[in-house]
């Protein structure tokens, strides 16, 4: 079960539940899933790329808002802010032995272009989702539809399959599976795994986020751990910086996983996969559990996170973006990835052409250096990284 464990940082948190009861089909069938994928391209060998999708709505899965006394736990607002966007999205690649296991958080402000949304040929990533999803529930009205449950559904899958075609064009790559978790999923599933160990290179404090930490290693609650991933306000680097605490907490919680007992503690693997059951979203004909017996079969993995770079930040139209290099993007993922093999000598990054269909107002000079994206967040001998 510890090896079992170790595959979790190839699924995300999402998936941290479930994989104990060998066999237990009830546990699989469960599961929400979503079509999203059919019909997408997929890898042609044994290697697999996943992508997850951490969608920041204050919404159930029907669409109903949260209660009050969850949206106070949450320390995210009265229900309106966040809307239906995809503030996490990292593409994980699983190479055919299962091993060397890389991922790449795309940052969220990235400004690329869109297909198939009205009035939008390039907008920030995080924003594919919901513009999606409200074209098609209004679509979905117009024809009829007055169910709040099949509106949802149905609007949100049309959501999933934008942001999947948006990444897919963004990196170049196929995606094979999706797992999507909501805000309160996150929340709720660090609150079954007893809370999730954390560390800090530096002292914080954030009131919009609630993230209050002193250096070094903390144990965080729910309500702690989601603050601790949701900040940027005061981080040297924003966003960026925001990306390697959610890398270091998915491969805290794996080490948490595998060396707290959680596998022979029944009411909380119970806990677990109520939840997981409850919030997270898989994509079709993936059985997790069978899945996670054949990747925890492997000794030996170790996983890397890297946050895709950008070039500059802009401003169009009235909104913060980042300016990337598609080009370059691309042959960072695929070469990491194994589908095209490394450049004899590293060449600097091209001159971003085509990016945006508005004309931005430039928030730096010719002069100033690219966002530093930080080095990668790797597997630790400790299991815990320490981020900034």
């Amino acid at each position: 079960m510890g090896r079992t464990a170790v595959a979790l940082a190839a699924c995300g948190v999402l998936t941290a539940t479930g994989l104990a009861w060998s066999g237990a089909q009830t546990v699989q069938g469960a599961f929400h899933t979503s079509d999203a994928l059919d019909g997408a391209p997929r890898s042609t060998g044994a290697a697999e790329n996943i992508l997850l999708i951490g969608l920041d709505s204050r919404k159930d899965r029907n669409g109903n808002d949260l209660p009050p006394d969850v949206l106070a736990q949450l320390h995210a607002g009265d229900g309106q802010e966040g809307g239906y966007n995809t503030n996490t999205l990292i593409l994980v690649h699983v190479p055919a032995d299962g091993k060397n296991i890389v991922a790449f958080s795309i940052p969220r402000d990235d400004y690329v272009p869109v297909v198939g949304i009205d009035g939008y040929d390039h907008a920030k990533i995080k924003e594919a989702y919901g513009l999606k999803k409200a074209q098609a529930e209004q679509q979905l009205v117009d024809s009829g539809v007055t169910d709040q449950a099949t509106l949802e559904s149905r609007s949100r899958d049309a959501g999933r399959a934008e942001t999947l075609q948006t990444v897919r064009a963004l990196t170049g790559v196929p995606i094979d599976r999706f797992a999507e978790v909501s805000l309160v999923g996150f929340y709720d599933i660090t609150k079954a795994l007893g809370g999730v160990q954390v560390c800090l290179n530096h002292a914080v404090s954030d009131s919009y986020s609630g993230a209050h930490f002193a250096a070094g290693v903390h144990t965080l609650n729910a309500a702690q751990a989601l603050a601790f991933v949701r900040q940027r306000h005061g981080l040297d680097n924003g966003d960026l910086d925001r990306t390697h605490r959610q890398q270091a907490f998915l491969l805290s919680v794996t080490h948490a996983l595998a060396s707290s007992g959680v596998f022979g503690d029944l009411t909380k693997l119970a806990g677990l996969v109520s939840v997981a059951q409850r919030d997270v979203t898989l994509s079709s004909g993936w059985n997790i559990v069978d899945y996670a017996h054949r990747i925890g079969d492997i000794s030996g993995q170790s996983t890397r996170f890297t946050t895709l770079p950008v070039l500059r930040y802009d401003t169009v139209d009235g909104q913060d973006v980042n300016i990337i290099d598609s080009a370059a993007i691309k042959t960072q993922v695929q070469t990491a990835f194994g589908i095209i093999p490394p450049a004899p000598t590293s060449a600097s990054p091209r001159p971003s052409t085509g990016v945006q269909s508005s004309t931005p107002t430039s928030t730096t000079t010719g002069d100033d250096p690219p966002p530093d994206q930080g080095p990668p967040v790797t597997t630790s001998s400790g299991g815990v990284p320490c981020v900034d």
